[in-house]
């Protein structure tokens, strides 16, 4: 959905004003949110949020879910009205959303959706053509034709097909595709052609809401480097922390009905806010020796080799920052913590030749591996499904249509898998009844304290243990999934997918537990931060194979031989 703020100024103007003409000359591109509320019912979302939003900057909005984060955005757009409070941005300014419905734009060619992204320009050309049309061609249209050929000029119209289409290619979208009904795309490409779109004719403003959403590795190291010396004003809600650090200036915190921002990406928020929480509870160290160390901290993020514009404008705000401006979060981050009942063996476990087809496509095939002691591997291939079905089978929740694995006598595994509806299928069971049902045969002594305490590591307290598992959320129906995997006391985890439904307090704390743990990981993930950090090898499942490499996440996408390789034994399999 992309709007026309102008429009916007002149039918809601209680809402959004326009900065006073004597002003615009003397202030750069900016959103000024001010004093803006909004309640439902007797839930307060936002109370009294004063802001400012400049040029030259990305704004990671980050918060836990349910917070809001979604909905400042809509509000920053106009599509909701807050109950009290304005948002004011510089006139004449052309803001851009990406839209969250796909089926917006169905009967419409891909190149013409993104096109369509800068709406003065498509209004133009449709006058400008309609113009053209007539049979009864006056003087008068002539006129109006040349001033709209002019306007038409200036805003890039005669390039705007040919940077469209380098646009949507930049994106992976191949130029046979272009002159298709967006209804006759996979919805993958969809989100390319909306995030085109969005980005199209280097909108003043841009609002992404989960940009990264069904993007490969590839497509979102594109985004990074778009955005990353992208020169106007980026407004941008994400889980994915490797994003919000390549591309933020700045972090704008939703918490407690308040919004602040403050300097630096999202790893310096987070790191920077522990800090001061330590700090405030060492309660023996000097005051000197602390605001050293923060002064040492600021210094060493600053110190970014990266010359994109965003890194520069980070560096610069990070230089002027002073002590005073970090601050301890209120953020309540979940205790994950495996523990091993004992230590795996040298057997784990051996793949042999595995092979699996769905619908006629082969998914994986001569799937052949040892896992080895001290092995996090993560897995990826093209095509999730493969993923996934491979999680299965080695769970025993699959069968291969060939091939066979084995499990060493010493394994206690604990899995995680991508749809964990089965495990919540008795509706009628509140969180502590729920739970006990996995209880391990060698836990004894399992009373409502034991149980407490491991729906209250992943931040189930007080009442809310006895709530039914049928009015769980996505991330709450995780965080139980997570409280069982800990009961178990497993030395081999297997996680399909993770970080998905979780906020990004739980996603940090997960991936701090599995850089920690001492046991045997085998996980996928779509978190580029949490790839890197956690696996110390690299098995990747395509049609023809697979690739199994001893490195890390960033290395394997590095190496020029793995390039090589995984465009081989792809081909034309699996569609972009």
């Amino acid at each position: 959905m992309f709007i026309d703020m102008s429009a916007i100024v002149h039918s809601w103007k209680p809402r959004i004003k326009s900065v006073p003409s004597q002003l615009q000359n003397l202030i750069a591109s900016m959103i000024s949110v001010k004093n803006v509320t909004l309640s439902f019912g007797k839930r307060v979302l936002f109370d009294e949020v004063n802001l400012n939003f400049t040029k030259g900057n990305c704004y990671g909005v980050i918060g836990a879910n349910g917070a809001g984060k979604s909905t400042f955005l809509k509000i920053l757009s106009g599509e909701i009205e807050p109950n009290k409070g304005t948002v004011e941005i510089t006139p004449g300014e052309r803001m851009s959303v990406l839209t969250q419905n796909h089926f917006q734009f169905d009967e419409v060619t891909v190149l013409n959706a993104v096109l369509m992204g800068n709406k003065k320009l498509w209004e133009i050309a449709n006058e400008r053509d309609t113009i053209y049309a007539k049979e009864d061609f006056t003087e008068e249209d002539g006129m109006r034709a040349g001033e709209l050929e002019a306007e038409y000029g200036e805003m890039g119209g005669y390039t705007a097909e040919s940077d469209a289409g380098v646009l949507l290619s930049d994106l992976g979208v191949k130029e046979e595709v272009h002159g298709m009904l967006m209804k006759d795309i996979a919805g993958s490409l969809k989100v390319r052609v909306l995030l085109a779109q969005a980005l199209f004719g280097n909108p003043d403003i841009l609002l992404l809401d989960e940009p990264t959403n069904d993007l490969d590795v590839e497509t979102i190291g594109w985004l990074e480097n778009f955005l990353a010396d992208y020169e106007n004003i980026v407004i941008v809600v994400s889980h994915d922390r490797h994003f919000l650090d390549a591309v933020c200036t700045h972090v704008a915190d939703v918490d407690r009905a308040k919004i602040q921002i403050f300097s630096g990406n999202y790893t310096f928020w987070y790191e920077s806010s522990q800090l001061m929480a330590r700090q405030i509870a060492d309660k023996n160290k000097k005051m000197e020796d602390k605001r050293k160390d923060l002064l040492d901290f600021i210094a060493r993020f600053s110190a970014n080799a990266s010359k994109s514009k965003q890194a520069t404008s980070r560096k610069k705000a990070l230089e002027k920052l002073v002590v005073e401006d970090i601050q301890p979060s209120n953020r309540k981050y979940p205790g994950i913590i495996f523990k091993q009942q004992r230590e795996v063996g040298n057997q784990i476990l051996n793949v042999e030749k595995l092979e699996k087809l769905a619908d006629g496509r082969k998914l994986f095939t001569d799937v052949t591996f040892s896992v080895n002691k001290g092995d996090k591997i993560a897995f990826l291939s093209k095509d999730h499904l493969a993923l996934t079905t491979f999680f299965e089978v080695i769970n025993s929740e699959a069968t291969a249509d060939s091939g066979k694995f084995e499990w060493g006598t010493t394994v206690t595994s604990a899995y995680l898998p991508n749809d964990n509806a089965a495990y919540f299928a008795n509706k009628d069971l509140n969180l502590m009844d729920w739970l006990r049902q996995y209880v391990p045969p060698h836990v004894t002594d399992v009373d409502e304290p034991f149980l407490r305490g491991f729906l209250g590591k992943m931040l189930f307290g007080g009442d809310e243990i006895m709530k039914k598992t049928s009015v769980l959320s996505g991330g709450e129906k995780v965080r139980c999934m997570i409280s069982r995997m800990m009961l178990q006391d497993p030395n081999v985890l297997i996680l399909d997918e993770p970080t998905n439904h979780l906020d990004l307090e739980s996603i940090q704390a997960f991936n701090e537990s599995m850089i920690n743990y001492k046991g045997v990981v085998l996980f996928t993930t779509h978190d580029h931060t949490f790839m890197q950090s956690v696996a110390n090898r690299i098995i990747e499942l395509t049609p023809k194979g697979i690739i199994d490499r001893l490195m890390t996440f960033d290395e394997y996408l590095a190496d020029e031989r793995v390039k090589a390789l995984r465009e081989e034994m792809y081909g034309s399999a699996v569609p972009a």
